[in-house]
């Protein structure tokens, strides 16, 4: 009977134990939900105020209805954005059977017709075959080129895309050869809405965050490293197939 009871103590226990751990979980994501849906709020009143003002001018006074019009139009153009990339934010990795044998050959082709890196010169290495959801690495892509070419900050962007085998994962980088990434935000960047430039440059600072829980969604990892001046290599890792 001793026995009995210490074996249900230990149950209940073990129990008590994964059930705040649980709860702790559901506590961070919550916690993460409600930041998250208060940047976003905060950005789209911020365009739907551009579009309230430029409407009123132009309601108001018809000389310079052009300029009203486009920054309407620029407004509208960044809520759209926005909304968007949100929804493709939630949505990854919330569908199953996704992981399927992908050509990262296919993928880079994809991702280079929809990054269109005019201008810049990309070199690539062979790239493996691994497990993943080819749109979803399609999108990776898009965003790590897309980024290398646009914070560059030179007038000759170069960015080369390679692999290397380790283990029983492949590792894809995008390396590019722009201003670097200060130690300090290499973690930072993969946050939602966590963005190291002004205005300036176009985004909405969830072209990461997607690469972060897309790449985890499908067993891997996404990581940085740079050098100031002498640029950056992201990369990410994924099953073999």
């Amino acid at each position: 009977m001793d026995l009995e009871i210490e074996s249900l103590s230990k149950a209940l226990e073990m129990e008590t134990q994964r059930r705040r751990e649980l709860q702790a979980q559901l506590d961070r994501a919550n916690l993460g939900f409600e930041e998250f849906v208060s940047t976003a709020a905060h950005d789209l009143r911020e365009s739907l105020r551009d579009v309230a003002a430029f409407s009123q001018l132009l309601a108001e006074d018809g000389a310079g209805a052009g300029e009203c019009v486009d920054r309407i139009r620029q407004g509208a153009a960044r809520m759209q954005s926005l909304l968007s990339d949100m929804m493709d934010y939630w949505t990854i990795g919330t569908s199953e059977g996704q992981s399927s044998l992908t050509d990262m050959e296919a993928v880079l082709d994809r991702a280079l017709m929809l990054s269109r890196p005019q201008g810049a010169v990309l070199t690539r290495d062979p790239l493996p075959c691994v497990r993943g959801d080819f749109h979803a690495l399609t999108r990776i892509l898009h965003h790590l080129i897309q980024n290398a070419i646009q914070y560059c900050g030179r007038p000759d962007p170069r960015v080369h895309v390679s692999s290397e085998r380790r283990d029983l994962e492949w590792v894809i980088s995008v390396r590019d050869n722009g201003p670097g990434i200060d130690p300090a935000f290499q973690e930072r960047i993969f946050g939602a809405f966590k963005r190291l430039h002004g205005k300036e440059f176009p985004g909405n600072g969830l072209g990461l965050a997607f690469c972060k829980k897309a790449i985890e969604s499908q067993g891997g990892h996404i990581w940085v490293t740079s050098t100031s001046e002498a640029g950056s290599t992201f990369y990410f890792s994924l099953p073999a197939a």
